[in-house]
């Protein structure tokens, strides 16, 4: 994320249980692992904050 955004984004990181993924973006979820059923692919998080 900091390769791509440097200091222009702030990332926090929420310890969970059950193999939770969720990657929320000013309030709007923009990745679920629970929805997809999967982890993202490389890169897939920087094209949906871009997007």
């Amino acid at each position: 994320m900091y390769a791509a955004f440097g200091r222009d984004i702030d990332v926090e990181l929420i310890a969970g249980s059950g193999g939770v993924y969720e990657v929320i973006v000013d309030g709007k979820s923009i990745f679920s692992k629970k929805q997809t059923g999967r982890f993202p692919n490389e890169g897939e998080i920087v094209a949906l904050i871009r997007a």
